[in-house]
């Protein structure tokens, strides 16, 4: 890059980072920053999926990464910082279901690897992340957690766990990071309709010696709306978080689930 053309993409479009962001709900986030006027650049473990973000958002950035690897959230960050010269809002969307079952059936790496890829990541990024927003005095960081960051979850609890941990991180960086101008929130989304959810349900039912229509069911009769949300729902809280509507806006829990109002089921 030349340094006309580096200083001209230093001085257009804010800039968003997305995590896991070449499909499902980060591919859905990255679309909506991009339609709001916003550059975009994502990472993904997924390289077909990287592929088939580019070719239909070829204007955007991509990197393959694991967020779990602390070198390679650095590299993304720095990439990101060098193309750009600068970096508005970070999306930590990575994150995986983690094992499903009892407590006592569960195995120590698998619950390990539940809080690198969910927790960890989201602390490798925003580690690098918060340094050039700092020097900036501004900024915005939201961290995708789930509705089971405010309620108990039976048989996941490397999951709930994991996104509890997001939630104590965020009230964290809140406070640290407030009186430079950066903000950061949580978005604690419902069950998403889409591929994973499906999966979810289908290990879960294995797990409970149930059918997968059951746990469905009991999903969506775990709000008051009965029903799941759109991935759409979170990206749009995600641009308005962002955006001067959301500047004042720093340190909280947003559910958006059609009001979870409990995440427990009969145990057998």
């Amino acid at each position: 890059m030349t340094p006309e053309s580096k200083a001209a993409a230093s001085s257009a479009a804010p800039v968003a980072l997305v995590t896991a962001g070449a499909a499902g709900v980060g591919r859905a986030i990255a679309k909506a920053y991009r339609e709001a006027g916003w550059a975009v650049h994502v990472c993904d473990v997924d390289e077909k999926a990287l592929a088939d973000f580019l070719d239909a958002y070829p204007s955007c950035g991509a990197t393959r990464a694991d967020v779990s690897d602390a070198r390679a959230a650095h590299r993304v960050v720095s990439e990101v910082l060098e193309y750009h010269g600068r970096l508005d809002a970070l999306v930590n969307n990575a994150g995986i279901a983690g094992p499903t079952g009892p407590v006592e059936d569960l195995d120590a790496d698998g619950f390990r690897q539940c809080l690198d890829v969910n927790l960890v990541g989201a602390f490798n990024f925003t580690r690098h992340a918060a340094r050039a927003m700092k020097a900036a005095g501004r900024g915005a960081i939201i961290n995708i957690a789930s509705n089971a960051a405010l309620f108990g979850f039976p048989y996941r609890a490397p999951y709930a766990a994991a996104k509890w941990g997001m939630i104590g991180l965020t009230k964290t960086l809140a406070m640290e990071l407030g009186p430079f101008g950066v903000r950061v929130n949580a978005i604690c989304p419902g069950s998403v309709e889409g591929p994973r959810i499906e999966s979810v349900i289908a290990r879960e039912a294995s797990s409970r010696g149930v059918s997968p229509d059951e746990v469905r069911r009991t999903y969506e009769s775990q709000s008051s709306m009965q029903t799941f949300i759109r991935a759409e729902d979170v990206a749009n809280m995600c641009v308005y978080l962002s955006s001067k509507g959301g500047e004042r806006i720093s340190g909280q829990s947003i559910a958006i689930d059609g009001h979870t109002e409990s995440l427990s089921f009969p145990v057998k």
